[in-house]
């Protein structure tokens, strides 16, 4: 599939608010949806306190063909959200090049911050698209110039057996994004698959020094906590847009 040049791509903007819901944008034969949210809901002002994060995607074509394969995902999080990883056990990636989902989480049980799944669709020349899955991990990576990482690792099996091992640096931003992550999207099965569904939790509570952290806190600054989403699709498409979920000051 033919790529298009930024100035020619189709860039769709949408802000969705609340409980239920989330983010719904569809453009021509494209449909993306996404929501997300975090617990506890009530948190204190200026304090940073525990919390666990849920979101998920999904992309699909409304005729049922495979859409056009996702090659970038931009994550901004909100600015009254805080990430610590002083302390967490990392995982090198190297380890989990060769292993099933299962035996990665054994390998680097210490470093999960977060689990789920994604799903994939591959084209066939004949025939509906074949839809794959695999239980998806994320773990804390080691630094990389400076910065933390998370190195997400999944496998599929169908038509044959595909490793994904992604390193996911996490830049510290101004403004009122605090952190930004960025998930370069590898071609799946040779480029005849595109990535339709994900799913993450990601929370992790631990010790150091004697001292509990979490992997993810969070205060309610303002009473909006702002996830913002850049997805860059093969064809030049580029979706982005914000989910914003309410807080309640303790």
């Amino acid at each position: 599939m033919k790529r298009l040049s930024l100035a020619g791509a189709l860039i769709c903007c949408i802000v969705f608010t609340g409980a239920a819901g989330g983010a719904l944008v569809k453009t021509g034969n494209l449909v993306l949806t996404a929501d997300g949210g975090f617990t506890p809901s009530t948190l204190p002002r200026r304090t940073f306190v525990p919390i666990d994060f849920k979101g998920h995607a999904d992309l699909r074509a409304v005729d049922g063909s495979v859409p056009a394969p996702l090659q970038q995902v931009v994550l901004d999080f909100d600015r009254d959200g805080r990430l610590a990883t002083g302390g967490l056990p990392t995982c090198d990636p190297a380890l989990l090049r060769e292993v099933s989902p299962e035996d990665a989480r054994q390998l680097c049980k210490g470093a999960i911050v977060g689990t789920g799944h994604v799903g994939a669709l591959i084209a066939r020349q004949d025939g509906a698209p074949i839809p794959v899955s695999s239980l998806l991990t994320l773990f804390n990576g080691p630094t990389l110039e400076g910065r933390p990482t998370v190195v997400l690792h999944a496998r599929t099996t169908v038509p044959t057996v595909q490793s994904f091992v992604i390193t996911i640096p996490i830049e510290r931003r101004r403004g009122p994004y605090s952190y930004r992550a960025t998930v370069d999207v590898p071609p799946i099965a040779e480029g005849h698959g595109s990535l339709v569904h994900v799913d993450a939790a990601v929370g992790r509570r631990y010790r150091f020094k004697g001292t509990g952290r979490s992997y993810v806190s969070a205060r309610c600054g303002d009473g909006i906590f702002r996830t913002h989403g850049r997805f860059t699709l093969a064809d030049g498409t580029i979706i982005d847009g914000s989910v914003e979920k309410p807080c309640n000051v303790r």
